[in-house]
């Protein structure tokens, strides 16, 4: 089993953090991972973007060149990215900053209102945990407990208080995807 993602965005969106977790909580499900990012030189605002492969076996290569699963959280990553997926790929894209999208007819577009769900659970900086439901939904790359965990590893004991309103952001982002 080898699942890869390149996940991009504006850098501040959260796109590397998204990567990050995926990995993390892959790698405590016993898989190999890697995670690989790419951002220009700006604090926020500027392409962001990660390469991440999970599994089974040992990783041939970091890269991500045809993304099977892209995911994107602006229209110049949808713009730049979608061309490179393969035929029967999966495009998971924001759709509350992403509109009018001509998507490919061969790849499987999934529209996920990431802002309008953070902004309903009244965190606007919980919309990459929203994304994060959704990927985990779709792509099946690790489990309820895993996420947990990251989680709260991630976050902390000085941010443990923060723990609920992202993992309720996973379960709306898993929902909103959900057939």
């Amino acid at each position: 089993m080898e699942k890869q993602f390149l996940i991009a965005g504006f850098g501040g969106q959260g796109v590397l953090l998204i990567g990050q977790l995926i990995a993390k909580a892959a790698m405590l499900e016993g898989n190999e991972v890697s995670w690989m990012p790419s951002y220009g030189p700006e604090m926020r605002g500027g392409e962001a973007n990660c390469a991440v492969v999970v599994s089974d076996e040992q990783i041939g290569s970091p890269l991500v060149s045809e993304p099977p699963v892209l995911v994107v959280m602006n229209k110049p990553s949808l713009t730049k990215f979608m061309p490179k997926m393969p035929c029967n790929g999966t495009l998971l894209y924001n759709s509350s900053l992403i509109e009018g999208v001509e998507v490919r007819a061969d790849i499987q577009a999934i529209p996920v209102p990431c802002n309008e769900i953070a902004e309903r659970l009244g965190n606007e900086r919980v919309a990459n945990m929203v994304m994060l439901g959704a990927i985990q939904q779709v792509s099946g790359v690790c489990g309820d407990g895993s996420i947990h965990a990251t989680l709260v590893d991630w976050l902390g004991e000085k941010k443990a208080a923060l723990v609920d309103v992202n993992e309720q952001a996973v379960r709306e982002g898993r929902a909103a995807v959900q057939a």
